[in-house]
């Protein structure tokens, strides 16, 4: 088990500084402020971070890895973060009583990992491919 683990702390280090932060952002207490100046701002911010996050994923994963396997990116790159962030929000809903799960965010969260994927496979694989990057950290 702890063999499992340490592979997985070793192939993707920042996804999971990510997460964290993610994790964190999700749960803290914000200050109060208004933000009524910049109308969904919020939802921009469900996009970056879960867009961010899966696009640090596509970049260690090809780091680790020159041929996709489909069946794992397919659960670990994109179904999974949908369903941790479908998670997040039934937590903020459920075990907080200062923040409030959204459908709203759920959807920009998926948004942001779709978009990822597309720049993963079209933007990040041909980069890497192209400086010879891909595979280059083996563990």
């Amino acid at each position: 088990m702890f063999k499992g683990i340490y592979k997985v702390l070793k192939k993707y280090p920042l996804s999971l500084v990510v997460l964290a932060v993610i994790v964190y952002l999700s749960f803290f207490k914000p200050p109060t402020v208004s933000l009524s100046m910049v109308k969904h701002l919020d939802k921009f911010v469900h996009l970056v971070m879960y867009g961010g996050f899966c696009s640090v994923l596509w970049f260690e994963y090809f780091f680790t890895h020159c041929k996709v396997n489909f069946k794992k990116v397919l659960l670990w790159i994109f179904v999974a973060p949908i369903l941790f962030s479908g998670a997040v929000e039934f937590g903020q809903a459920y075990l907080t009583d200062y923040r409030g799960g959204e459908f709203a965010d759920f959807v920009f969260n998926t948004v942001g990992v779709i978009l990822a994927a597309l720049f993963g496979v079209y933007v990040i694989h041909p980069f890497m491919k192209k400086h010879n990057l891909c595979g280059k950290r083996r563990f």
